[in-house]
C-alpha cells in the first residue's frame, strides 16, 4: 500500500477512471508500462459495494499500487461504509464522482447531477473522511446545464474543501444533462482550462489536477508548469497507451527508466497465463492491449489477429504470439528492404 505522499506524488499524472475499460487487467497493464502514475478503477457505486459482492467488485493486483478507487453515490452512510470497505481492501485513495452525465447516475442522484447540490456532497465527503484511512479525493465538472461555472465551481470548491476535501480533479467542461449523451458529453461542451487555473490561483493551498480533452504528454507538462498540482488523461492514456504511459516516468517523473512495447507484451505474459489457468478468457485482457504499438508498422495486424482470435473459446497465448509475430515480420521487412 502506498503512503499519502506517494499518492499525491503519483497524482502528478493519473490515468483517468473510465467504465468498462479500467478494470483490473487494464490497470496491470498500463502499471508495467508506468511505475509512478496514478491508476484509478472504474466508478463502482456505494449500494453495489455495500449490498453486493464488495470482494469482486473490488478485486485488484497489488503490483498496481499507487491505486485509486472511484465512487458513486449520494447517501452518506452508504458511502461511509462503502469507504471503509474500500480502505480494507487496500486502496490508496477513495474518490468521489461528481462529473459522470449519464441517465443512470442522474436517477440515482449522483455522477454530475450533484454539482447542484455541494451542501449534499459536503455531507458525503465529511461521511467519508471519517471512515477513511487514506485520502478522500473529489472528481467533478465546472459545472452543468444552465449553472455559470465562473460562481459555481469556486462555491462547490469551498463548500466541498470546508468539510476536509483537499485534492479535487476538475473535468474542465460543463455536463449537459440535458440535450446530450453521455459520449458528447466528453466532446462537445468547449473547454475552459483557464477557470480550472483560476481555481489554482484562488485556492493556492489545494491540490488541483485537471482533465479532459488532453492528448500528450507536452500538453501535461505544459499545465504542470502553469501551476497546476496535476494532470488526469483518459481515452488518450487507454487507444494510445505507448504514447502516454511509456513515457511518462522520464518526462513527468524524472526517471531514466524507459521499457519498449515489446517488453511490456512479454512481461504481461505470466500474468495471462495465471488468469487463463483459473479459467479466464484471454480477450478479457488483450482487449486493454489493441492500442500497443499505435502508429507502428504491423499495428493493424496486431489489432485484427487479436480481435479476430482472443475472444474463442480456448483462445490462448498462442494468438498472442501471432499477433506479435505481425509487428515483428513488418519491421524485418522495413530493415531488409
Amino acid at each position: 500500500m502506498s503512503t499519502a505522499k506517494e499518492t499525491i506524488t503519483a497524482a502528478r499524472l493519473s490515468v483517468a477512471p473510465m467504465m468498462d475499460w479500467t478494470d483490473r487487467h487494464c490497470r496491470y497493464l498500463h502499471r508495467l508500462m508506468s511505475l509512478n502514475a496514478l491508476l484509478y478503477t472504474e466508478m463502482v457505486t456505494s449500494p453495489a459495494l455495500v449490498r453486493g459482492d464488495a470482494q469482486r467488485l473490488l478485486r485488484f493486483d497489488p503490483a498496481e499500487h499507487p491505486v485509486a478507487v472511484q465512487l458513486g453515490g449520494s447517501d452518506p452512510v452508504e458511502l461511509a461504509v462503502a469507504t471503509r470497505i474500500c480502505c480494507d481492501v487496500g486502496y490508496d485513495e477513495v474518490n468521489l464522482n461528481i462529473g459522470c452525465p449519464s441517465d443512470r447516475v442522474q436517477s440515482g442522484c449522483f455522477g454530475a447531477v450533484l454539482m447542484e447540490r455541494p451542501e449534499l456532497v459536503a455531507d458525503c465527503v465529511a461521511a467519508m473522511i471519517d471512515a477513511s484511512t487514506v485520502p478522500v479525493t473529489v472528481k467533478c465538472r465546472i459545472g452543468v446545464d444552465e449553472q455559470d461555472p465562473q460562481q459555481v465551481l469556486p462555491a462547490f470548491i469551498e463548500t466541498v474543501h470546508a468539510a476536509g476535501v483537499t485534492r479535487f480533479t476538475i473535468h474542465a467542461r460543463k455536463a449537459w444533462l440535458q440535450g446530450l449523451s453521455p459520449k458528447q458529453n466528453r466532446d462537445v461542451p468547449p473547454l475552459d482550462y483557464d477557470l480550472v487555473l483560476q481555481i489554482k490561483r484562488d485556492f493556492p493551498d489545494l491540490h488541483i489536477s485537471v482533465n479532459g480533452g488532453i492528448t500528450t504528454l507536452a500538453q501535461a507538462r505544459g499545465f504542470l508548469d502553469a501551476g497546476l498540482d496535476g494532470v488526469m488523461i483518459g481515452r488518450a492514456a487507454y487507444h494510445t497507451p505507448d504514447r502516454i504511459l511509456l513515457g511518462v516516468d522520464a518526462e513527468i517523473f524524472g526517471s531514466s527508466d524507459r521499457k519498449t512495447t515489446r517488453q511490456v507484451v512479454d512481461e504481461m505474459r505470466p500474468y495471462i497465463e495465471h488468469h487463463l489457468a483459473e479459467g479466464g478468457r484471454l480477450n478479457q485482457i488483450t482487449r486493454h492491449m489493441l492500442g500497443l504499438f499505435h502508429g507502428c508498422p504491423g499495428a493493424r495486424g496486431w489489432r485484427r489477429t487479436l480481435s479476430e482470435g482472443a475472444h474463442v473459446d480456448g483462445a490462448g497465448l498462442e494468438v498472442l504470439d501471432a499477433a506479435l509475430a505481425c509487428v515483428q515480420d513488418q519491421a524485418q521487412t522495413i530493415a531488409s528492404a
